[in-house]
């Protein structure tokens, strides 16, 4: 079926979303409504892995193409742990400037014939006419909003307080440090999104972040004490609390978002609208995009819009809840670092790596450790790491 779209929000999940519906008919009429003028975006570096890549080269290769040639890749990891240092090699991980990309999917979306309309803010009283409206406007989307009682969004606060910066330090793998001091731990994730460029996202406790101060400083003071603290995996280098078009950088306390249902008549939920994974697990990216390729192949599929809808939430819900589930628990792992942080080194960074699973929470870590050791070698094992993991995943943790 032929249609006219109007996405209303210009971020990653937007744009792809229009190049492929343009891609599966040209006639298809679509126009992008983003509230911020061109090139302005927040945030620094966003992840990836080869999956996505594959996803992309087998829905638009073009975009794929330009999106790789634009990312920098690392191979390992590397914690530190207050003098120690632990690397391990693992899947090959990708970064790209998250203005870049937005870049690559605009020109993208213009080539085909697609309407970008930048400081084109859209409200609920003023929808565009069209026979698709997605909502693509964010965690805080004012469409959504504005029919909340029908789409039954859920936020749930994390604990813990968190600041996204970047650096002219170029980490060359992905990198977690992790500092004591007298009012308990602070750490960091980096990696690199540009060949001069990295992010570097810092994380604390509550009591730590108003013990250091945190709360009362100003972006410069915090910022300095911030630079002192991770000297030695910044190399000295200063850290910067502003990106393109944003202000000053903020501490925030993650929520993750829910709803009850993702559509309501033509409106449709898409991306952080519809929902969001904590940071740590590097996937909200990823999560949007796949929205995007999903919502296409609904419309697709599908001759009558109201069952395009159907089909894409149910299909996007049922994939979610894997990545729902490891969020959730690296969040509450980085929640309870204390039970893991003065394990042997090797024996912690294990674990991190293992921070996703819904059994660690209920095992002592040490005897997690060595089962997942034996696990590698014994089929048995594995099986009941396979068979516990989902039945746990669904037992609320304290």
């Amino acid at each position: 079926m032929r249609v006219k779209v109007a996405c209303v929000g210009g971020g990653p999940a937007g744009l792809y979303l229009s190049i492929l519906l343009k891609l599966q008919d040209p006639a298809h009429e679509i126009t992008v409504h983003e509230r911020d003028p061109e090139g302005s975006t927040y945030g620094w570096g966003v992840t990836y892995w080869r999956e996505l890549l594959d996803k992309l080269h087998a829905h638009d290769p073009e975009s794929a193409r330009a999106v790789a040639e634009s990312s920098v890749r690392w191979n390992e990891g590397v914690a530190h742990v207050r003098d120690l240092a632990t690397r391990q090699p693992g899947d090959t991980g990708h970064g790209i400037g998250r203005h870049r990309l937005l870049e690559i999917l605009a020109a993208r979306a213009r080539s085909l014939g697609v309407h970008l309309r930048y400081e084109d803010g859209i409200t609920p009283d003023a929808v565009p006419d069209a026979d698709l409206v997605v909502a693509a406007d964010g965690v805080h989307s004012a469409l959504r909003t504005a029919h909340a009682d029908h789409f039954g969004a859920r936020l749930t606060p994390g604990r813990n307080r968190y600041l996204w910066l970047g650096t002219s330090h170029v980490f060359d793998s992905f990198t977690f440090a992790f500092v004591e001091t007298g009012h308990g731990w602070i750490w960091c994730y980096g990696y690199g999104f540009s060949p001069e460029r990295s992010t570097c996202v810092i994380e604390c406790a509550p009591e730590t972040w108003t013990g250091l101060g945190l709360d009362r400083a100003d972006e410069a003071e915090g910022l300095a004490t911030l630079e002192k603290l991770f000297a030695h995996v910044l190399d000295g280098r200063p850290l910067v609390g502003r990106s393109s078009g944003g202000g000053a950088a903020q501490w925030l306390t993650f929520r993750t978002l829910t709803n009850r249902t993702w559509h309501h008549g033509n409106l449709v939920l898409l991306g952080d609208a519809a929902h969001t994974t904590h940071y740590s697990i590097g996937a909200g990216t990823t999560l949007a995009l796949e929205d995007a390729m999903a919502l296409a192949d609904a419309v697709r599929t599908h001759p009558e819009l109201p069952q395009a809808l159907a089909a894409y939430e149910r299909v996007r819900k049922a994939a979610l809840l894997p990545a729902q589930s490891a969020a959730r628990h690296s969040a509450q792992w980085y929640e309870n670092l204390a039970r893991y942080i003065d394990l042997p080194p090797e024996r912690m960074f294990a674990l991190l790596g293992q921070r996703h699973s819904p059994l660690l929470p209920h095992v002592p870590p040490q005897l997690y450790y060595r089962l997942d050791r034996a696990a590698g070698q014994l089929e048995s094992l594995r099986r009941l790491k396979r068979w516990l993991g989902p039945r746990l995943a669904r037992t609320p943790l304290g």
